[in-house]
């Protein structure tokens, strides 16, 4: 990087932070701070949400995985075949009782369904999983990052999480929310910008084609299950695991679903949902292009492919961007990077933050003090988190890989349950309190085995295991062994109409399978 690279870098850094100090402004209580006054556009959250979700470790890793990583190739793209229907049960009926609800946590639902401990229990088990996998992710782009930049890992890792940390205090979830908008737009040009150049060294789709190994044209694989094949990568297993891990996600994270809590109705949450069912395959073919791209220019220059760590494939992507492109475009990939990153770092922290504010501290700590105080204590917990997942990306350095991909498994292990307690809740009367714990406990426990006792078991089949054995085991525990603890939220508010864009969304499944089953023959000649 040159000095025009460095400005580009500084000005967009400074230019996110003084746009942020001016949304904060305005704010005036724990409700403007965490969500905006549930006055944002559904646009704005689609865009942050799908920011959040493709961030810089798909900018960097995806392309990797579609060129170089072993057993890899355009399969990435099966990942995505499940977001429309887990879109569909979401709008249909998670998302629309969550939001009438009007709360900040969405664990704050389940003290109203359930009890307090219910509550607490599923909010930890967030905060915990969510801090781990923030950690693990600003540890692996730090290192990309930290090549690209010139600095080493340590500086690298301190000055991306103080700059995200100051703007996301300031501005809190507008700042959240509009910056990622921004950073969404940064980073679908540096893709283009990226896959242009890629195109123009490789020799154009032609080349590109025959030159990237067939095998790594497959989309589909029918055949495999994973279900104790060791394919991770089953059509099955994408569809049926990925479902219950979108839906999961989307609608029972509160890193992901805070922002839907922040527009102001109910079909402004189906909207952006809708955005991001349609507009998220599009991006990751995107994604998968400029990898082919790449890789076939990687495959035909020995001097590119030399400067490519044998066992670090992510590095594809930095290596190419600093050897291959003009500066001052450098320095705009490598905004494209940190915005891809930012987007997913700062709805982490402000999510836990809101987490750890309504769910612990004003629940048990200070439950009467006055809105300054929970207002000022909004922004500490801001910072706490942003230093506590800071603080553990260094520890994740002295980690062994296995471990580090071990604890990016770790979210399969609770997503599963975690929607269960919310099924539980919402779709199933009779579930009492004790019910909705052991079943949640159980899918936990079960999960567990299959990680430790059954590795040929693929885990996007956890976060289906996971929540069919909760809600059985929570529904058969309510019904023989009855507990206490009736609820002011049952189900009985609860109607479903079949809407226009349910069907649609149903639609683009089978739309994007075939879309994929016709490029993969037309690929694999």
């Amino acid at each position: 990087m040159n000095i025009l690279d460095w400005i580009v870098v500084t000005v967009y850094a400074l230019g996110l932070i003084v746009f942020s100090r001016h949304l904060g402004k305005k704010q005036l209580n724990t409700e403007d701070y965490y969500l905006g006054g549930r006055k944002i556009s559904w646009l704005a959250t689609g865009l942050s949400t799908m920011a959040t979700q493709l961030g810089a470790i798909s900018f960097v890793s995806a392309p990797a995985f579609v060129a170089l990583k072993p057993n890899g190739g355009l399969i990435w793209l099966g990942y995505e075949f499940a977001v429309p229907i887990a879109m569909v049960f979401l709008m249909a009926f998670i998302v629309p009782v969550l939001h009438r609800a009007r709360v900040v946590s969405i664990y704050e639902y389940l003290e109203r369904r359930f009890d307090s401990q219910t509550r607490l229990l599923i909010s930890l088990i967030f905060q915990i999983s969510r801090a781990l996998a923030t950690g693990v992710s600003i540890y692996a782009v730090g290192i990309v990052l930290s090549a690209i930049l010139g600095l080493s890992l340590f500086f690298t890792i301190i000055l991306i999480g103080v700059i995200t940390v100051v703007y996301d205090t300031l501005g809190g979830i507008k700042a959240v929310i509009y910056s990622d908008v921004i950073q969404m737009l940064i980073l679908i040009a540096g893709i283009a910008l990226c896959t242009f150049f890629a195109y123009e060294l490789s020799g154009g789709w032609t080349e590109a084609i025959s030159t990237i190994p067939p095998d790594r044209l497959r989309i589909l694989d029918i055949e495999s299950h994973g279900f104790g094949d060791g394919n991770d990568f089953s059509f099955w297993a994408l569809v049926i695991g990925g479902f219950f891990l979108y839906a999961s996600y989307y609608g029972c994270d509160q890193s992901q679903i805070q922002r839907e809590m922040s527009v102001r109705s109910v079909g402004d949450v189906r909207k952006s949902l809708m955005f991001n069912g349609v507009f998220r395959f599009p991006l990751v073919v995107m994604y998968c292009t400029m990898g082919i791209f790449i890789g076939a220019f990687a495959i035909k220059n020995r001097e590119f492919m030399s400067l490519i760590p044998k066992d670090k494939v992510d590095y594809m992507v930095p290596v190419f961007v600093l050897n291959f492109l003009p500066h001052g475009i450098i320095g705009f990939i490598v905004i494209s990077i940190l915005a891809a990153f930012m987007s997913s770092l700062d709805s982490a922290i402000n999510s836990l933050s809101a987490a750890t504010m309504r769910d612990v501290y004003q629940r048990y700590i200070r439950p009467d003090a006055d809105e300054n105080h929970y207002f000022l204590w909004s922004k500490v917990f801001t910072v706490f988190w942003g230093i506590v997942c800071t603080g553990f990306a260094f520890v994740v350095g002295g980690i062994s890989e296995t471990v580090i991909e071990a604890i990016n498994k770790v979210g399969s292990v609770f997503y599963g349950p975690i929607l269960a307690a919310f099924i539980l809740g919402i779709l199933v009367k009779r579930t009492t309190p004790a019910g909705v714990k052991m079943g949640v406990l159980s899918g936990v426990l079960l999960n567990l085995v299959l990680w430790f006792g059954f590795p040929g078991v693929s885990w996007l089949w956890w976060n289906a295991t996971g929540c069919i054995t909760s809600v059985l085991v929570g529904y058969l525990w309510s019904v023989f062994i009855p507990g206490s603890g009736s609820s002011k939220d049952s189900v009985d508010g609860l109607k479903v109409r079949w809407k226009p864009s349910y069907v649609f969304l149903l639609l683009y499944f089978f739309g994007i399978i075939l879309f994929s089953l016709l490029l993969e023959r037309i690929l694999v000649v």
